[in-house]
């Protein structure tokens, strides 16, 4: 039995316009002691073309790892180290910006876009990494059965004695993606010393203990302290996003795709910018 982590926020996620005019949700974007070490978390998805063909055009990051997962659709992408492929329904894209990149991210036109982006801070001892980029296909992330009709694909870190296939992590993380029928209940541990949120995108659910919490598509959990997740369904199924991480508890110097530790270290990146510098 696990001590299940009770719900101590819900947040809705808000409408936003990024790149060249990507319509997307914004679940959060700001540094968070409860949600140290993601960032920032922005869901998409539009049947209609005109809300993100536009894209993100070249940009920079440093001090981050982006992390990408496709639902629907196709994402062109290119970077300033010679990766550059599709992204396509199931894949994700785990890329460690490191001391410095130039990316682009382009949809492709389809009947349906969606996915996910996840930002992870990078520790003060690796914001200066060389950049890398692990692409995985669909076919790479194994679902593990949870027992009962629920499956988790496995994206990172363990579960039930499975390993993600994204290894070497600069933060050790856990990402899964959850599906679980209606009438069903889940118990899952987590790591007691990380922080970790559960994003509900298809359905509702409820999540916590004895003060169980309903939270529905669009939604974010943030959970508490426990060894566990306690889920259970009602009338409807679910599918979400559970993710946990060891905090950095190191400061936070955000300016826009960039993320350090300091203003200075900030005042420097962008100056290197401007100055073509900025990859190494």
């Amino acid at each position: 039995m696990v001590e299940p982590r009770d719900v101590i926020e819900i947040r809705s996620g808000q409408p936003t316009v990024e790149g060249a005019g990507v319509r997307l949700s914004r679940v959060f974007g700001r540094a968070d002691e409860r949600l140290d070490p993601f960032l920032l978390l922005d869901a998409f998805g539009s049947d209609d073309p005109a809300d993100y063909v536009a894209g993100f055009p070249w940009h920079p990051h440093r001090g981050i790892e982006t992390v990408t997962y496709m639902l629907d659709g196709q994402v062109e992408h290119q970077d300033s180290i010679g990766n550059s492929g599709v992204i396509g329904p199931g894949d994700v894209q785990w890329m460690t910006a490191g001391g410095g990149i130039l990316h682009q991210e382009m949809p492709l036109r389809s009947e349906r876009l969606r996915g996910f982006q996840l930002w992870v801070n990078l520790s003060a001892a690796n914001k200066m990494t060389p950049p890398r980029y692990r692409g995985l296909t669909a076919a790479e992330i194994p679902t593990v059965d949870l027992g009962d009709g629920i499956g988790a694909k496995l994206i990172a870190g363990r579960l039930r004695g499975v390993a993600g296939p994204v290894a070497d992590l600069s933060v050790d993380a856990t990402y899964l993606d959850v599906a679980m029928p209606e009438g069903r209940r889940l118990e899952t541990p987590i790591v007691p010393e990380h922080n970790a949120f559960a994003y509900v995108f298809e359905g509702a659910a409820r999540f916590g203990g004895s003060a169980a919490r309903e939270i529905a598509a669009g939604q974010l959990a943030v959970l508490g302290p426990g060894d566990g997740v306690t889920v259970v369904t009602g009338p409807s199924s679910v599918r979400f996003l559970l993710v946990s991480g060891q905090p950095l508890r190191e400061p936070v110097a955000w300016g826009g795709p960039i993320v350090m530790n300091t203003q200075e270290e900030l005042r420097k990146a962008f100056e290197e910018l401007r100055a073509g510098t900025f990859v190494r």
